[in-house]
């Protein structure tokens, strides 16, 4: 079974890998060419970047395009660049790689294929108004959609969009999957997700994806099953708290009352059984490269 694991214990894992000897900029490298490898390129590219370490992986990434015949534009939003972002921009700088400054307003039609480098599985909370009107002109694009580590606007954490996120074709996970993957809005924006292993040293290992066939002993006499709404409905106490903490909630009410609980968040599903927590997802069944 695949690991999902925190966005706490993903960050913690990724420093602990880089302070035992793997640079972040060589992580960097392979996230890139994760990413590389799992879309069937072609026509015109847009790699959207951020200032942040996801931006940074959209720079190696079209570093890497740049080498392999393409002609990736990069649309950055800021001159803001993570250390290791500044690597690789530099080097498609030099070798040429065309770029243009993005905002709400840039006309994205044109394009084949729109890579979303933009906010990290870090990002919580709010997004700004301008971020809100960039991400829906990346909607409206009729371009196939990457979106590299997790769908900008979407929180690693729970899956929640405030009030949106980039509705991706394909989302490449990079390490391993997240939580917020599975829950809330995010089964509405993802539509098919897979996982690169770039050599993150896991430091703890905390919850599990089953397989399709796998989730049969959960759903059996003694389980509870229902969608996220009937839970929130029949046994949250606090209905903002569930989403915003639904592992934790669901958690304590299996623990409570002895039963396993399979809450359906239509394409993915959580499965708590007083002892472990599972999901199962078919957003990954139905990966394919377009």
């Amino acid at each position: 079974m695949d690991n999902v694991i925190s966005v706490k214990n993903m960050r913690e894992s990724d420093l602990f890998t880089i302070n035992t000897g793997t640079s972040g900029r060589e992580l960097m490298k392979r996230a890139a060419a994760g990413v590389y490898n799992s879309v069937k390129w072609r026509g015109t590219i847009a790699v959207i970047c951020g200032s942040g370490n996801n931006g940074g992986d959209g720079y190696a990434l079209a570093e890497i395009l740049f080498d392999n015949g393409y002609s990736p534009v990069l649309l950055r939003l800021s001159d803001k660049l993570s250390e290791d972002g500044a690597y690789y921009y530099n080097c498609c700088k030099n070798k040429g790689v065309r770029e243009l400054y993005c905002d709400e307003y840039t006309e994205l039609s044109d394009y084949d294929i729109i890579v979303d480098c933009i906010l990290g599985t870090g990002f919580s909370g709010e997004l700004r108004e301008s971020m809100v009107s960039l991400i829906e002109n990346i909607n409206r694009a009729p371009a196939y959609k990457v979106s590299v580590d997790i769908n900008s606007g979407l929180s690693g954490a729970n899956g929640l969009a405030k009030p949106v996120a980039v509705k991706s074709d394909l989302t490449v996970s990079i390490g391993y999957f997240k939580t917020g993957m599975f829950l809330n809005d995010a089964p509405l924006y993802i539509g098919s997700l897979k996982n690169v292993d770039i050599g993150i040293k896991l430091l703890k290992k905390q919850y599990y994806l089953l397989d399709k066939d796998e989730l049969s002993p959960f759903t059996g006499y003694s389980s509870v099953q229902l969608t996220d709404r009937e839970f929130e409905l029949n046994y949250a106490v606090d209905e903002g708290e569930f989403r915003r903490n639904p592992l934790k909630v669901v958690s304590k009410e299996s623990c409570d009352s002895k039963k396993i609980f399979v809450v359906d968040y239509g394409k993915s599903k959580l499965i708590i059984d007083q002892t472990y927590v599972y999901f199962q997802s078919g957003l990954i069944e139905q990966t394919q490269p377009c």
